[in-house]
């Protein structure tokens, strides 16, 4: 029996999978009929979802002349890359996932706010579009905006973490800038309230 033939003959998923909450058309989504789990699959339904972040998204001091002072966050949405700026040509590079078509943006904003394991309340435009998302979802390692997030002055934009570490270096965000748990932790750690956030 084909991989393909097996997916549509199935429509229940094995207990103990993951719900994949992804959209259609977004470039790290599992075919329709497959759902990812954190274990080794257990039949041809179920694909592992990395863990792992590409080597070139990981986290490390690169080379970056800028005319900003140092503390300053700039985000390079075309090559899937925020920067810390260190000063002296240097700065702190991660690695990011962005928006997906028709939800970019760009601007200068600063830092408003700081969350630890913040909880998420989807905007109202958010739930037209995706009716079955929660009207609020608290903090924790289930939630989509991760271990801590930093909020970009009065906009619906954060800086966040992810439970879908995949999902870096790529497009997929309704505009949010995401990282890795691990690397927004570090970032957190680094910025200040009112800390520049340039978005290219």
């Amino acid at each position: 029996m084909g991989f393909a033939v097996a997916a549509m003959m199935l429509s229940q998923v094995a207990p103990g999978f993951a719900d994949s909450r992804f959209q259609p058309g977004w470039r790290f989504a599992p075919p329709p009929g497959i759902t990812l789990t954190n274990q080794r699959p257990r039949h041809a339904l179920a694909l592992q979802a990395s863990g792992q972040v590409q080597p070139l998204y990981l986290r490390q001091v690169v080379s970056y002349p800028t005319g900003e002072r140092s503390g300053t966050i700039v985000v390079d949405t075309s090559s899937h890359f925020l920067y810390f700026v260190l000063g002296d040509g240097r700065a702190l590079r991660y690695g990011i996932g962005v928006a997906r078509d028709g939800f970019e943006w760009s601007g200068t904003h600063r830092v408003s706010r700081k969350a630890e394991w913040p909880g998420w309340t989807p905007p109202a435009e958010m739930r037209k579009r995706q009716p079955g998302l929660p009207a609020h979802m608290e903090g924790g390692p289930n939630n989509p905006l991760g271990a801590r997030a930093l909020y970009l002055g009065s906009t619906l934009y954060r800086i966040h973490g992810t439970n879908e570490p995949w999902s870096i270096g790529q497009n997929v965000s309704s505009g949010c800038i995401r990282m890795t748990n691990e690397d927004v932790i570090d970032l957190y750690g680094r910025v200040q309230l009112n800390t520049k956030v340039v978005v290219l």
